[in-house]
């Protein structure tokens, strides 16, 4: 289990690379532009090449993350094509930089209905994957379900999959506050989640998890992160992902509210403390 956290990628991929190894992470999650905006970033190619060079030298993973504003099921004509054209960037970046995947937040049907919102997102993924020969895959992340949020349950994420044009380039990120939000799983519906995730063929295409503990209450359609072990769903319960053979190779990356990324270290021993204590048992 490839444990790590968040780095900022504002100076450059290599020193965010040497930020991640020098905490201790064995793989990383960034932003391949601003996460509130969508215009297109220049990419320094010699140090991305750097970065990439040292993640593998050290044995990192590397996870891009698209900006949180694109809507894949957006009615929106001019919106519609900037979402396409963002995301074709974001792929090209996460590419650049090494990435097993770039992760993408499902669609929001504001207010058209699940059916349109559903059948807009598969459009707009068809049209962005279609030209599209490089080998890191967007990884669709399930939702918390506020608002208008698609993607909540684990069935309805491998629909969608399979429902594109091109379900090879599509794989998914799994976090366990959003599911926890939305009501997909807590402690005592672990097992169930599992079974579902093998049954859907959802695990087999399962990339990365995004670990991070909620604010808000099981169910609550909420998306509020907290540190590991201070919120509603607890240490117990999240261990059980860490000792779970299912999900053992996968990149386990933090996204918990920090001051300094220099928290994240601690925090990720705690992470391994609870894996090895729980495997000891």
């Amino acid at each position: 289990m490839k444990i790590g956290c968040h780095i900022s990628v504002a100076k450059g991929l290599h020193k965010a690379s040497r930020r991640a190894d020098e905490l201790g992470a064995a793989s990383f999650q960034v932003f391949t532009k601003n996460p509130r905006g969508l215009r297109p970033k220049k990419i320094d190619y010699k140090d991305a090449e750097k970065g990439v060079a040292l993640c593998r030298e050290r044995g990192i993973t590397l996870v891009a993350h698209t900006p949180y504003i694109t809507n894949l099921s957006t009615p929106k004509a001019d919106l519609h094509e900037v979402t396409v054209r963002s995301i074709k960037e974001d792929l090209h970046i996460a590419e650049t930089y090494g990435a097993v995947g770039a992760v993408v937040h499902c669609g929001k049907h504001v207010g058209e209905g699940v059916e349109y919102g559903t059948r807009r997102m598969v459009e707009t993924l068809n049209e962005i994957l279609a030209e599209y020969e490089g080998s890191t895959r967007l990884l669709l992340e399930n939702t918390a379900g506020q608002g208008s949020e698609l993607g909540l349950a684990i069935e309805d994420l491998v629909k969608i999959r399979e429902a594109t044009d091109h379900p090879e380039k599509i794989g998914f990120c799994f976090d366990t506050c959003h599911a926890f939000a939305a009501g997909v799983w807590n402690e005592e519906s672990f097992d169930d989640l599992v079974r579902t995730m093998e049954e859907t063929g959802y695990l087999k295409q399962l990339v990365a998890i995004h670990f991070n503990d909620s604010k808000a209450p099981y169910n609550s359609r909420k998306d509020r992160h907290e540190k590991i072990g201070q919120g509603e769903i607890g240490s117990s319960a999240l261990s059980l992902f860490l000792r779970c053979d299912r999900f053992e190779g996968l990149p386990v990356i933090l996204e918990t509210p920090v001051d300094d990324e220099t928290e994240y270290a601690e925090e990720m021993n705690y992470l391994r403390e609870l894996k090895q204590a729980k495997s000891s048992v």
